[in-house]
C-alpha cells in the first residue's frame, strides 16, 4: 500500500492544499458537460437546430463541438450548467432530463471538483427513428 496523498507526489515535499490557485475555464467544463450529457441513454444529440445543423458540418470535417448545447456559468466554487437536448422518442422526456442532470452533477463534481449550484435541462425536439428514412420521399416511394 502506498502513503501518496492527493496532496503529495511519491518522492516530493507536501503541498499545501493553499499553496496556489486553480482556474478551471468554462469552455472545459462546458466540454465535460457535454461528454456527459451525451452518454446518457436516450440523449439524441445536444444543441438547438442551428447549433445541430453547423455541428453536422463539423462532424464531417472530424471538429466536433463537444460543448454543443451547453451554456456555463463558472465562480470561484459553484457552477451553473443550461443543458439543450434532442430525446429519442419514446423514452420519457423527464427521465432522460434527470438522467441528464445526474450525469452533469456527477461529472462536474468529480472531474472538475465543485459544486454544481443547478442544471437546467432544456428538451427542445423529439428524434423519431423514422425521420432518419431519407431513402423515401414525402410520399413513401422509395427513391434509388
Amino acid at each position: 500500500m502506498s502513503n501518496v496523498t492527493p496532496n503529495t507526489v511519491k518522492g516530493a515535499a507536501p503541498v499545501a492544499p493553499d499553496a496556489g490557485k486553480t482556474t478551471i475555464e468554462d469552455g472545459v467544463v462546458a466540454k465535460i458537460t457535454g461528454i456527459a450529457a451525451r452518454e446518457v441513454p436516450g440523449v439524441y444529440a445536444l444543441g438547438g437546430g442551428a447549433a445541430r445543423a453547423i455541428g453536422a458540418i463539423r462532424d464531417a470535417l472530424n471538429s466536433t463541438d463537444l460543448a454543443q448545447g451547453v451554456s456555463v456559468e463558472v465562480g470561484e466554487r459553484q457552477v451553473a450548467v443550461d443543458v439543450t437536448i434532442v430525446a429519442e422518442y419514446p423514452i420519457s422526456l423527464q427521465k432522460v432530463a434527470d438522467d441528464v442532470r445526474a450525469a452533469v452533477y456527477r461529472a462536474i463534481e468529480d472531474l472538475v471538483g465543485m459544486e454544481v449550484a443547478e442544471v437546467n435541462i432544456t428538451v427542445n425536439d423529439v428524434h423519431i427513428p423514422s425521420d432518419d428514412d431519407s431513402d423515401e420521399d414525402d410520399q413513401g416511394v422509395r427513391v434509388q
